[in-house]
């Protein structure tokens, strides 16, 4: 499955998430929502995934924890402030290039639509192209 259709599949959980509880709790009350609703839809993740950190060829002693990581391609950021920083983006990006993935989603479970917070951050992250159809259309 592409990282795009994935990415589809994390917001309508989201969505989800946040008709039933709205804007204005603690991020680790979306998370374990979050989790619990990829459960009912059958959509595999890990949650707080380390990611070991390396400096100059040698593993540092503290790992990265990633919120949620979804069918091991995309990384999902739970958040739950007023609003969301540049310095956001920029932790997922890095979050990507350690973890080697290529998409992240960021997710403000406060913004008051949800669509208007959700970013996708993206690294060298390849266009989905359809899988060709025969001439019948199946």
């Amino acid at each position: 499955m592409h990282e795009n259709e994935i990415s589809s599949l994390i917001t309508g959980a989201a969505i989800e998430v946040h008709k039933h509880h709205g804007p204005g709790l603690v991020e680790q009350v979306y998370e374990e929502s979050l989790c619990h609703e990829f459960n009912l839809r059958h959509i595999p993740f890990k949650r707080q995934q380390p990611v070991p950190i390396h400096y100059k060829e040698v593993r540092l002693g503290s790992d990265l924890n990633l919120d949620l990581v979804v069918y091991d391609k995309v990384i999902v950021d739970n958040k739950a402030k007023a609003e969301l920083h540049p310095i956001d983006k920029v932790k997922l990006l890095t979050y990507l290039r350690l973890s080697n993935l290529r998409l992240g989603l960021l997710i403000n479970f406060h913004a008051m639509v949800l669509k208007d917070g959700v970013v996708r951050v993206v690294n060298d992250l390849a266009p989905y192209e359809p899988p060709p159809q025969d001439s019948f259309g199946i």
